[in-house]
């Protein structure tokens, strides 16, 4: 649809409109100068049926200064559209239509957006009606969002397409292929020249070229990257029919006498053995066959796992080998080997993730089995201390091994933290995960938990500068006459804080566990249960810091679009009105 523009200049004032940078004072509501009603405002027409309109992209990501484009649900006429870059307004236009539109992105790198679609109603009002985010991104492992698939025999193009399109909505940048493969040792089935049409799974389950391809194929009409999953050092009964060498292998003891397996029973079609990562020979066979996956299927990379820690282990001829430092070397060899390629390596109960954080991954991925919430924090304070420029990835299962619905309130309150700590959440594919082996799908997410995990994603890609973005953990004193807050902990029975500096801005997060039935972020038991919403109460936060702006967002409200506050500064603390608080909200102070 065609957009009637407005001049830059005049779009750039309105942003100190719409978030009025408020002067410090003993009362906001009384010295705080009249917000004034923007041009677009204005001119919008009263609407006497102001629909919600829910908005897609054409894409997961994109590259900087390329045109988006934007389908909404229905055909609204009325309506205006803002873009967002944090708190600050970039452009605003009126709309013919909300069914479809585009926008040219700013040319700079690694930026989120918000786009909020606005109308008036019958009585004058201002209303959110529609939201959606957008990455602009070169390289997708700057802001990893990732996803899964796990069945590769018939599917049909049809479902292809819709299981990629949904895990669009969700901006899911990069898909993990689990168990796609043939065997652990020897992932293509054929050759390079002559690659099977189907194999079976190691749980023999049917797997298609054509399916796997396909998948990648549409995959990449999103700008979604696809990986492929293998172990790291995972070799089957017959491996040694296939080259590898008995001398490769893993041992219990020093005498070489008890291999080191994986026990796998029927209708699994091998025990899954285990071989030195970091033997040179085996790196170059294993090199040799991932070149045989890349030749064949378009992959943008190689996911790896392993199985944690494993005890003592020993070679063949019974030197001790060491496990973590191996891991290092299979990453080095697995990217000098195909540097274009990306890699991920699993970091099973965080263990070997030092090795891993200083090799060449792209990104940091932690299989997460500790399941109180305290756990969350471990280990993304020790990732950024490993690796401050790299984002993690968790791989965490909710309502473990349980079956029928998913528990929302514990998969929200469970995304927040995650997301306010600055990680994502590996739990979206086909289905939604309930615990590691991908292609279960015993559990089912209700409607109502898939359109607020929308608004949350949509709330990870639009913040991505701050939630992602590095930054520094402070100690900030939150308090609030009218609801019970706690510095991080996790407290129940409070409103838990978490404070951080990030590019200048003062981030404070609100994690609302004020009726949490428990600290367990798995919530096998689900019990979790839903919290009370706040509207419109004051909390202070103690700093002596200048204070130009004060802003608020939740992914609970209004899609996740910022808010400007009302709020007054003292010579020790600034306090501010927080509009809504369900499970999260965050304070940003300028």
């Amino acid at each position: 649809m065609r957009l009637k523009h407005f001049f830059q200049g005049l779009t750039l004032a309105l942003a100190g409109i719409v978030l009025c940078q408020c002067k410090a004072g003993p009362n906001p509501q009384d010295s705080a100068p009249e917000e004034a009603e923007s041009l677009v405002e204005s001119q919008l027409p009263v609407s006497q049926i102001l629909r919600n309109v829910s908005v897609t992209t054409d894409k997961a990501v994109y590259a900087p200064g390329s045109t988006v484009v934007f389908t909404g649900d229905r055909a609204q006429a009325g309506l205006a559209v803002r873009y967002w870059h944090l708190g600050s307004l970039v452009e605003e236009h009126l709309l013919e239509d909300s069914s479809s539109w585009t926008w040219t992105l700013p040319s700079k790198d690694f930026q989120g957006y918000y786009v909020e679609l606005i109308g008036k109603n019958a009585s004058g009002e201002v209303r959110t009606v529609g939201s959606v985010a957008v990455d602009a991104s070169s390289d997708w492992t700057r802001f990893p969002r990732y996803g899964f698939l796990s069945k590769f025999g018939g599917v049909a193009p049809s479902k292809r397409e819709s299981v990629i399109a949904n895990l669009n909505r969700y901006h899911i940048n990069g898909i993990q292929y689990y168990d796609w493969m043939y065997d652990h040792h020897h992932p293509l089935a054929g050759t390079p020249d002559k690659p099977d049409p189907d194999w079976p799974s190691i749980i023999g389950d049917k797997c298609e070229l054509d399916v796997v391809k396909g998948y990648i194929q549409e995959a990449h009409k999103y700008n979604m990257a696809s990986m492929f999953y293998d172990l790291c050092y995972g070799v089957m009964e017959w491996a040694e029919e296939d080259g590898v060498s008995p001398s490769w292998y893993l041992y219990k003891d020093s005498g070489a006498h008890n291999r080191d397996y994986h026990p796998l029973s029927a209708p699994f079609r091998s025990n899954i053995y285990l071989v030195n990562p970091g033997n040179p020979g085996w790196l170059d066979y294993f090199a040799a066959r991932a070149d045989e996956v890349y030749k064949v299927f378009d992959f943008d990379g190689f996911h790896i796992d392993q199985l944690g820690s494993r005890g003592r282990s020993y070679a063949a001829d019974g030197s001790s080998v060491d496990m973590v430092a191996g891991y290092g070397k299979f990453l080095e060899k697995m990217k000098s080997s195909a540097p274009d390629k990306k890699l991920a390596f699993n970091a099973v109960s965080r263990y070997g993730q030092s090795a891993i954080a200083a090799a060449p991954s792209d990104f940091l991925y932690n299989e997460v089995w500790t399941t109180d919430f305290s756990e969350i924090e471990k280990i993304m304070d020790e990732n950024r201390s490993l690796s401050p420029g790299k984002n993690t990835v968790l791989a965490a299962y909710m309502n473990y091994k349980q079956s029928g619905t998913f528990n929302t309130p514990a998969v929200l309150l469970a995304d927040a933290v995650i997301f306010a700590m600055g990680g994502a959440h590996l739990e979206l594919g086909e289905h939604m995960l309930s615990n590691e082996y991908f292609p279960s799908a015993n559990m089912k997410m209700s409607s109502e938990l898939q359109d607020k995990l929308v608004a949350y994603y949509d709330f990870l890609v639009g913040y991505e500068n701050i939630l992602r973005g590095g930054g520094e953990k402070k100690s900030v004193t939150v308090s609030s006459d009218a609801v019970r807050m706690a510095q991080w902990g996790p407290v129940k029975g409070s409103v838990n804080t978490l404070a951080y500096e990030v590019d200048g801005k003062l981030v404070i997060h609100l994690l609302n566990f004020e009726k949490a039935a428990h600290l367990d972020w798995r919530d096998d038991s689900m019990t979790q249960a839903l919290p009370s919403t706040h509207q419109n109460f004051v909390v202070t936060l103690r700093t002596s810091r200048e204070v130009k702006s004060v802003w608020t967002a939740s992914p609970d409200i209004d899609g996740g679009v910022p808010r400007r506050a009302r709020w007054d500064k003292s010579i020790i603390s600034v306090n501010v009105t927080v509009p809504s608080l369900t499970y999260w909200t965050m304070i940003v102070l300028e």
